[in-house]
């Protein structure tokens, strides 16, 4: 199982190599540990790593984000996991100008909703799009006229795969 562990500006690459019951091999970025840990009571966790023990007091935040309290130090961490990434793509291209129309995650096209040469308006959907068991509509940020149409309903796409290609209307004088 992977992840990315945010704390504070710094995103780490976690692994979960192996879990043999309270013990686990996990690799962080290019270092790897095996670490036994049990919880000791709600959100208090008891940590060996390399013979050194840790308390670690974990706090719920919401939308996977925790505060987390040592003995010296509090921090706070967001885990990314694959959800969380789309997400955060979906928001990204919020408010972006792009030429095309493209998805973070793979997934399969539901429903085409344009034509090539049609000119559609900032915030219309132009493609639906099934991922992680979600359907997704992708809007036109601005006025654009859709100039070619790379999939066909019912495909198969990679992530970031480019969709719908879009070009700027341009003002008769």
């Amino acid at each position: 199982m992977s992840y990315e562990i945010k704390l504070n500006d710094e995103i780490s690459d976690i692994k979960i190599l192996k879990r043999d019951g309270n013990i686990m091999d996990i690799a962080v970025g290019e270092n790897e540990y095996t670490v036994d840990i049990i919880e000791v009571e709600k959100g208090v966790y008891s940590l060996l790593i390399d013979g050194v023990s840790f308390n670690v007091e974990l706090t719920d935040t919401g939308k996977k984000k925790y505060e987390v309290n040592t003995l010296y130090n509090s921090f706070d961490i967001e885990i990314i996991d694959a959800e969380t990434k789309y997400m955060n793509n979906r928001k990204g291209g919020e408010g972006d100008d792009a030429n095309f129309i493209s998805t973070p995650m793979p997934g399969k096209i539901v429903k085409i909703l344009v034509n090539e040469g049609d000119i559609v308006k900032g915030g219309e959907t132009v493609v639906v799009v099934s991922a992680m068991k979600m359907e997704s509509e992708y809007k036109v940020v601005n006025d654009r006229r859709i100039k070619q149409i790379l999939v066909n309903e019912g495909d198969n796409i990679d992530g970031n795969q480019p969709l719908i290609l879009l070009e700027e209307i341009k003002e008769e004088k």
